[in-house]
């Protein structure tokens, strides 16, 4: 499959069930002798197995560009980020779901993580859950997934069959499905739209997926998020300027973003932040453009919630 083509129109429905064991399940016979290392070498190894997570991850940036600019068009247009996955791959893709409300201040159902078992499977193993595609069918019909969403498909071997129903039943519906996987030529990838495929190999304890393949899920669901709430406008530089200051620490770094990106001092800051209700693209127009609260809302609306736009049209005079 080249990933960076334009959408296959037909998922394959291929069988995720092999004779053989995908590279993520092989034990290496150099390894064998684990348990008879001493710690400082274990960790060594360990360690030595995690460096080349980043070079395998940055082998698939060209087609994790093509996703997180398809992702940004339709969540522009109102669609939604959905993981999908069984075990540590559903827990990443929950976790990362979970970070986006309070990191870039997203609505708690534009990003969304379902995981094989549902939420008990986040904290215990739900024996089997994996293996149920019909589940996946019922999480993702529960969801009830438009053109305007992605569902993007998590799994180590590629082949999980939760994972590979959840990415048929949604490219059914419409979505874009995208597939990430740890091999190459996976199920899950051919039934997708779009492919990332990070091939870690053989982990040094055989078969825990949880290293270097979770690695790379978490890196990559990293780059995704991050990147397709940039290009939506939820940052201002490298400043989290959606931030929900829920907390002290968080409050504390919106009063040190709107002093960084202002140059006032800090009372003034607070002062702009108390008056916008704690919001930091607000609490700066108060302060750069010398509007109110409210003018500051309506030149947001009018730049369709980025900073960098609403302070242009405040410097022009239109907006507010």
């Amino acid at each position: 499959m080249e990933h960076a083509d334009p959408p296959n129109p037909d998922p394959p429905h291929v069988d995720p069930s092999h004779a053989d064991p995908p590279p993520t399940e092989a034990a290496r016979p150099e390894w064998a002798g684990l348990d008879r290392l001493d710690t400082p070498e274990l960790l060594r190894l360990l360690n030595a197995e995690d460096r080349t997570v980043a070079g395998a991850v940055a082998r698939e940036l060209p087609r994790i560009a093509v996703v997180v600019d398809a992702v940004a068009a339709r969540m522009a247009r109102g669609g939604r980020l959905v993981y999908a996955g069984a075990g540590t791959a559903g827990r990443l893709g929950v976790l990362d779901a979970s970070e986006c409300p309070p990191t870039f201040g997203t609505a708690p159902d534009r990003v969304v993580g379902v995981i094989a078992g549902g939420p008990a499977a986040l904290v215990r193993a739900v024996e089997g859950a994996e293996d149920r595609a019909e589940l996946a069918v019922a999480d993702l019909a529960a969801l009830a997934p438009t053109p305007e969403d992605t569902v993007v498909g998590i799994s180590a071997s590629g082949r999980t069959p939760y994972t590979v129903a959840a990415v048929r039943s949604a490219r059914e519906a419409g979505a874009l499905t995208v597939g990430l996987a740890g091999v190459a030529g996976s199920p899950l990838v051919a039934a997708a739209e779009l492919g990332i495929e990070v091939e870690t190999g053989a982990e040094v304890l055989a078969g825990s997926t949880r290293l270097k393949a979770g690695t790379a899920q978490k890196l990559v669901l990293n780059l995704l998020s991050t990147a397709v709430m940039v290009r939506l406008g939820r940052t201002y530089g490298n400043l989290m300027v959606d931030v929900r200051a829920g907390n002290a620490k968080l409050r504390d770094r919106a009063r040190r973003i709107v002093v960084d990106i202002t140059g006032t001092d800090e009372a003034t800051a607070r002062r702009a932040l108390a008056a916008t209700g704690g919001e930091v693209k607000s609490a700066v127009l108060v302060v750069l453009a010398g509007v109110d609260a409210p003018a500051a809302a309506r030149l947001l609306d009018a730049a369709g919630g980025r900073l960098r736009e609403a302070l242009d049209l405040a410097r022009s005079g239109r907006g507010a």
